[in-house]
């Protein structure tokens, strides 16, 4: 396996969130998207730590069989209330369901990266937990949130690049943009392990 930077590797991210794929413009690396098709169900007694660990990593596996000679990134992001996985709502009324659950709770977004090069053998990952307060919300801000940032595709109903930072007492993180659903300093060790030059 060789760690050499090789500035033609190419980089792609295994996944559609729009939300990862605007973070990973901000290290200015060109890089090709892919959707990943991999069965995000829980298996049965998977801690939310696992799920995100587990399915981070069968993204950027499966995306690396079709690109094998490419630097593949996989991410993946459960929210944990004292132990539960909550999910993307899908729907306003699933979402309301999360944050009334949250309000006034700590819950800890587990944020799983993998970076895998089926042509190098390269293969890593790495979980970047955020610990979030949320403030004891009432029914009005919760449905103000909901109709302004529609945020269903988002683990646990919280934007906080956008409204959602008002729902919020508190981060803590030693990876800011793990909240938002891509550990940008855990990603920027791993390309660079893997050999990617980054500007």
């Amino acid at each position: 396996m060789s760690n050499t930077p090789s500035p033609t590797r190419a980089v792609v991210l295994g996944s559609t969130s729009r939300y990862r794929r605007e973070l990973l413009q901000r290290l200015g690396l060109p890089f090709e998207v892919a959707a990943p098709e991999v069965d995000e169900t829980p298996l049965p007694d998977e801690t939310p730590a696992a799920i995100a660990q587990r399915l981070a990593l069968a993204k950027a596996r499966a995306v690396a069989e079709r690109f094998p000679e490419a630097v593949v990134i996989g991410s993946d992001q459960v929210a944990d209330l004292a132990g539960e996985p909550l999910g993307k709502p899908g729907t306003h009324e699933r979402a309301v369901q999360q944050l009334h659950r949250m309000r006034g709770q700590t819950v800890v977004f587990q944020t799983a990266l993998a970076v895998v090069c089926r042509a190098s053998g390269f293969e890593r990952q790495d979980i970047a937990p955020v610990r979030v307060v949320f403030r004891d919300l009432d029914d009005g801000e919760i449905e103000r949130y909901l109709r302004a940032e529609q945020p269903y595709d988002c683990a646990g109903s919280a934007k906080s690049e956008g409204l959602g930072i008002a729902l919020l007492e508190r981060i803590d993180s030693d990876d800011p943009t793990a909240l938002v659903g891509l550990p940008l300093i855990r990603t920027c060790q791993m390309l660079r392990a893997a050999g990617v030059r980054l500007p």
